[in-house]
């Protein structure tokens, strides 16, 4: 039987669940996003994903700068709706929220819970040289990705993978694990295990302060750093061209033959040297220009060794 449900969600990862829920029948009272925000050129307001995605189903659209008055509170309990299905609304729930309906609120959340509570499962899981990543649907409590959980889906993480690659493959696996909950919620059989207190951590939102590759690492730990926080913020060095320092992000890279001193560069295809092993640049993006395939970039700046990256 389809529910009656409120949706809350702001990026682009949460745009398949709201989109799956309404293909399956579940009726969407209401989507609740964050407001517009200026963007590109013109600094127009740009409306969320999920906003712009609800308009063309034809869904009213909420965007409170908080849910903590009593009259957000009369607001979102006029929906009448029989639960909330929460992906990543960038916003936290305060008791009388979680209480306004009576099937509760369901977070989809890009983790193996208890790992990686928090802003950045996705990219911490790749920073941190996870082996597998993966979705949960949890009944969310007043505590940080604390709930209670309902269903979860695993994915492998290779060392190809970037956080773009990941949430990509994450996102509609996601949303069809929302689909399933939501169906067993509807008949009742919606089963809840306790989260484990043993293995807890914490995603915190990445600073643009970590991004600077630090190539005394190991190659893996240097790889793992790029594909993590690829393509946003973007890990990035410093070289002098043409006299000047530039300022490179890495969006792409591959494990590589070779050893140096950290930070050399060992061949004319990208090979950088790192505290033990190599990687190859593949892509990347210079400041103020789109990105680019390596060999696009080399043949514009032929790079050859002795050279070193800062």
């Amino acid at each position: 039987m389809p529910l009656r449900l409120i949706f809350m969600g702001t990026p682009d990862f949460a745009v398949p669940t709201l989109l799956t829920l309404a293909d399956h029948g579940h009726e969407i009272a209401a989507v609740y996003t964050r407001a517009p925000k200026p963007a590109g050129r013109g600094m127009k307001l740009q409306p969320t994903p999920v906003e712009q995605a609800a308009r063309q189903l034809g869904i009213p659209v909420l965007t409170p700068k908080t849910l903590r008055t009593p009259d957000a509170e009369a607001e979102f309990r006029s929906h009448n709706a029989d639960a909330a299905v929460v992906v990543a609304y960038g916003m936290i729930l305060p008791q009388n929220i979680l209480d306004a309906v009576p099937l509760g609120c369901f977070n989809l959340h890009g983790s193996l819970l208890p790992r990686w509570r928090g802003a950045a499962p996705i990219q911490r899981a790749i920073m941190t040289g996870d082996a597998e990543s993966g979705v949960m649907v949890m009944k969310m409590d007043a505590g940080l990705d604390t709930g209670d959980v309902a269903m979860a889906e695993r994915l492998p993480i290779t060392d190809t993978m970037t956080a773009q690659d990941l949430h990509d493959a994450l996102a509609p696996l996601g949303a069809d694990l929302m689909v399933r909950a939501m169906g067993g919620l509807s008949r009742g059989g919606l089963q809840l295990t306790k989260q484990s207190g043993d293995g807890v951590t914490y995603a915190a939102k990445i600073d643009k302060a970590e991004a600077r590759i630090d190539w005394t690492k190991s190659a893996r730990e240097v790889l793992r750093h790029i594909h993590g926080l690829s393509p946003f913020p973007g890990a990035w060095f410093e070289i002098v061209l043409d006299g000047e320092p530039v300022r490179i992000k890495v969006l792409r890279c591959e494990l590589a033959k070779g050893s140096g001193a950290p930070g050399d560069l060992l061949d004319d295809k990208l090979t950088i040297a790192c505290g033990d092993g190599a990687i190859r640049i593949l892509e990347l993006q210079r400041a103020g220009k789109p990105p680019m395939k390596a060999d696009a970039f080399l043949r514009g700046a032929p790079l050859k060794p002795p050279l070193r990256v800062m």
